[in-house]
Formats: C-alpha cells, sequence, structure tokens
C-alpha cells in the first residue's frame, strides 16, 4: 500500500509539472504543443523541460527518504518543498548551462501550475486518505490502542498470543506479531501458514514506530541502543558541521529579531533580558543554557517547577515568546558553543533529571546524543508537567535517537519554522 501511494503521489507530480509545462507554452508561444513553440533564434526549450523533470524526481527522493521510517502522508507542506526545490534546482541548472535558452514567464507559469496542481491532488487525497488494515497478535493493550488511533493504520482485530488463531489469513492485510511473548501452538501455526501463503507479517514494534513516531517502551531491554544505529550513525560526525553552517548563515535573522525582543523583555517587566538555567547535555555534563526570560522574577521561589500551558507565573510578552517559541532565540549560542544541537532531545535540569533517571526506565539514553533547540518530542507533543508526560515524550526521544538522520532533521526544522511563523502547534 505504501509504494502505490508514493508512486501514485510522483505520478501525480509529474502529471502536475506536466501540465505547467502545457499551460506555460500555451501563454509564452502561443501552442500547448512545446514542439512547435516559436522561441528567439529558434532555440530550444527542452533544457527548461529537462531541468524540472530531473528537479522533481531529486526532489521527490529527498521527501521520500524523509517518509523512511514513517507512514507517508499527503502533506502540504512536502509539496511546498518538492515545488521550491524543482524551482530552485531549474533555475541553478540554468544558470550553470549558461548558453541554455530560458524564459522566466515560461517559468513562472510553469511552476505556478505546478504548485496549485501539487496542492490540488494532495487536497484530493487528504479526503480520503489511504490506510493499512492491520491483525494484530498482542497481549499489549496500550500498544494496540496507540495505533487504533495511528492515522493510517486500521486495526481490524487484535489477538491475544497464547489464545486461538482466526480462521484464515486474509487478502491485503498485514499480520502484525508481537515478537515478546510465548505463543500458542495454534497461534503458532497460524502465524506461519500466513507467511507461507505470501502475505505481509511484521515485528510489532516496527510497525508502532513506523505509525506512531515512538519507540514502545515495553519492548525496550538492557542493550537496545547497539542493535540501533546509534554508535555507528553515519550522519553524526556530520550534524555539528551542519549545526554551525546552517547557524551562521542565517545570524543576520535572528541576531536582530533577538535584540528586539530583548527591548521588548526589559520594556515589559523588571529584570534581566536573559535567563540562565543549569540543563543536563550529551554523556551527562551539566552546561549553562541561555534563553529569554519569559516569566516573573523570583518564578521558582519555591524550588524547581515544570512549565505548563497557561503558567500563571508568565509574563505577557513571556506568553507571546512562548507560543511562538521564540524565547529559544539565544539557546543558537549554545549551539555555536557545542553544548546543542539544532536538533535533538530537548536537555532536562539536573534537579529533573537525577529523579527522572532512577524512577524512569532508559532515561538516560536521551544524552546518548546532543540535546537540541527543538526536536521529535517537541514538534508531536505538548509540554510535560509530570512524569506520566515525560515518559511520554521519552517514548519519541528515544525514537529519533535511534532514527537520527538529515532526512529527520529536516523534518522537524521544517515544523518548527512553521510553529514560529504561524503560532500553531507550538510545544
Amino acid at each position: 500500500m505504501r509504494r502505490r501511494f508514493l508512486l501514485s503521489v510522483l505520478i501525480s507530480d509529474l502529471v502536475a509539472l506536466a501540465l505547467g509545462f502545457v499551460v506555460a507554452s500555451l501563454v509564452v508561444f502561443g501552442t500547448p504543443l512545446m514542439w512547435d513553440a516559436d522561441t528567439p533564434g529558434g532555440a530550444s526549450i527542452w533544457p527548461m523541460v529537462a531541468f524540472g523533470v530531473v528537479g522533481l524526481l531529486v526532489g521527490s527522493y529527498g521527501s521520500l527518504r524523509m517518509w523512511a521510517q514513517g507512514a507517508p502522508r499527503p502533506s502540504y507542506g512536502r509539496a511546498l518543498a518538492i515545488v521550491g526545490f524543482t524551482a530552485a534546482f531549474t533555475a541553478a541548472a540554468l544558470v550553470i548551462a549558461r548558453d541554455v535558452y530560458f524564459s522566466r514567464q515560461f517559468l513562472a507559469v510553469t511552476f505556478g501550475v505546478f504548485l496549485v496542481g501539487a496542492l490540488g491532488h494532495r487536497a484530493l487525497r487528504r479526503r480520503r486518505p489511504w490506510t493499512e488494515k492491520l491483525v494484530l497478535v498482542t497481549g499489549e493493550k496500550t500498544l494496540a490502542d496507540d495505533l487504533r488511533t495511528a492515522a493510517h493504520a486500521d486495526v481490524l482485530a487484535v489477538y491475544d498470543p497464547s489464545g486461538d488463531p482466526p480462521s484464515a489469513p486474509e487478502a491485503n492485510v498485514t499480520l502484525v506479531v508481537d515478537l515478546r511473548p510465548v505463543m500458542s501452538d495454534q497461534m503458532a501455526q497460524f502465524v506461519s501458514s500466513w507467511n507461507l501463503a505470501g502475505y505481509p507479517v511484521s515485528a510489532l514494534s516496527s510497525v508502532y514506530e513506523e505509525y506512531t513516531g515512538r519507540l514502545p517502551m515495553v519492548h525496550l531491554a538492557e542493550g537496545w541502543e547497539l542493535s540501533a544505529p546509534v554508535s555507528r550513525n553515519e550522519y553524526a560526525p556530520f550534524k555539528r558541521f551542519f549545526d554551525i553552517v546552517l547557524t551562521v548563515i542565517t545570524a543576520p535573522i535572528w541576531a536582530v529579531m533577538g535584540a528586539l525582543i530583548t527591548v521588548a523583555v526589559k520594556i515589559d517587566s523588571r529584570g534581566p533580558a536573559i535567563y540562565r538555567q543549569r540543563r543536563v547535555g550529551r554523556g551527562g555534563e551539566v552546561f549553562t543554557l541561555y534563553k529569554f526570560r519569559t516569566m516573573i522574577l523570583d518564578a521558582e521561589r519555591n524550588g524547581p517547577q515544570f512549565a505548563a500551558v497557561g503558567d500563571d507565573r508568565l509574563t505577557r510578552v513571556g506568553r507571546l515568546l512562548r507560543r511562538f517559541r521564540i524565547d529559544e532565540i539565544p539557546q543558537l549560542l549554545n549551539v555555536l558553543k557545542g553544548d546543542l544541537s539544532l536538533v535533538g532531545p530537548r536537555p532536562e535540569r539536573p534537579e529533573f533529571t537525577e529523579v527522572f533517571e532512577q524512577s524512569i526506565p532508559f532515561y538516560a539514553y536521551r544524552t546518548i546524543v546532543r540535546p537540541g533547540v527543538t526536536g521529535w518530542a517537541q514538534v508531536n507533543y505538548g509540554y510535560a508537567d509530570d512524569e506520566a508526560d515525560t515518559i511520554e515524550k521519552l517514548t519519541y526521544d528515544l525514537y529519533y535517537v535511534k532514527h537520527m538522520s538529515p532526512w529527520l532533521d529536516i523534518q522537524i526544522l521544517g515544523r518548527s519554522v512553521w510553529t514560529i511563523l504561524s503560532g500553531f502547534g507550538a510545544q
């Protein structure tokens, strides 16, 4: 189902781009037949077409890689990213090619129609999103319930591993098996017959990760990180380089924003504009984190407390900064210092870390990678104001630790930027 969905999206995008070429040819050259286009000096328009198609294929491949660990969805953001990349790739290729003919009007009309088409067919898909039919063999009710509420997962039935199996395998249905418990002889034979019949069989842990973007805590055991690509992740050595480059390139933007916010914070309430706080970094090392002050002075005179939505300790400017998550701009200095990455598990305070490491299994594994200004848990979950919420966020953090990649980082940064621009989805 996934493969058919991805292929249909790519074909629809190619059709939308082709329609853009046809409309542009009609508008600019007076004919929808591009091979009959009357260009100045008889120049060829085919290089523009070729670069556009190649750009779309490259952009679609990048989008596919960001879907590698999750269920693909018809996202408007991905449509904008693919169209934007295709346009930029085409423009860059034409500049590099130099003597190749190009028409700004032709390209503008092409990508305008392409954008409308890409957004349009995704709008239709979102009205009736694809689903994968699943039959679960597990005794973990919580995991089964999470999959029932996950987008694109259609859980038809749940069977106890030690109980009686279904009557027969079903076509176009994936059997999802919990590999931890001991199965009854009848259930084991049924799972084997399903597999031998050529129907898909998947492990519960991998399906759960794919559809929820979380790690199933009950399936983790000591040493899980040895089987995950944490220590041998090829992206890890380059992640620090990309952090520095991206932070430096965007410095003119966040430096100006930071200066304006500093003035606003000082005017709104008394106290320093920059708040300093001890946080736990990579490997458990403690560092000083910077952020704009969003609370009144002496907000923690009664001891450390969790931040919460609607916290009455927030100042007027602080509420606005929290909503758009721009109170964290000074943490880009921590990125340059090496305390933080742009993306990673959010660093916790030492007072809370000591408690959680004692009460929550695998909590310390968050620090295997460098913490981040934003993270997978932040774009998928809200504030954690108690231990139960902290456990929920940990399932997202450990998912990131296991699946860290440039494609996942791009997805997280894109969703974080959308939060800053729109104020929606702030976590």
